[in-house]
């Protein structure tokens, strides 16, 4: 039976934006809103795309409202990821120390606030605190592995 290998290397480009707001809290709290606002926006981008090739027609009233979309979906994720960073960092600051535990307890910080903006019930509260304390929590143990 014939058999095929892969082999060779992913690389990507790798685009850094640095906007100094002469305060470590505030640097990492835009940059965590641009990197992830951004990634926000393109996962609107890709899927209207989809949809787009899909209907096999462009408006401009239906581009208009993608980009209305992008702008808005982005916005969202890049304020919950600078709030989240922002948490980290401060708890990593209160605490005098960097290890997962600023994660997990900066993530559970973030769901409940964002579940409490949202205006939900006290317990859709405390299940987006440990959701969003688990994920954090999760990905930073994940960051160890690379």
């Amino acid at each position: 039976m014939p058999s095929t290998t892969f082999s060779g290397s992913l690389t990507s480009p790798k685009v850094d934006v640095f906007v100094d707001m002469g305060n470590p809290l505030l640097n990492r709290t835009v940059d965590g809103f641009l990197k992830i606002g951004a990634v926000g926006a393109s996962k609107v981008a890709a899927e209207e795309t989809y949809h787009s090739i899909r209907r096999g027609s462009v408006s401009k009233h239906k581009l208009e409202q993608t980009l209305k979309k992008m702008c808005k979906e982005g916005a969202y994720w890049g304020t919950v990821a600078g709030v989240y960073v922002g948490m980290e960092y401060g708890v990593e600051r209160i605490r005098g120390t960097r290890d997962w535990k600023n994660a997990l307890i900066g993530g559970t910080l973030t769901g409940a606030l964002i579940s409490a903006a949202t205006k939900n019930n006290r317990d859709k509260i405390v299940v987006d605190a440990i959701a969003a304390g688990a994920i954090a929590t999760a990905a930073e143990f994940l960051s160890y592995l690379t």
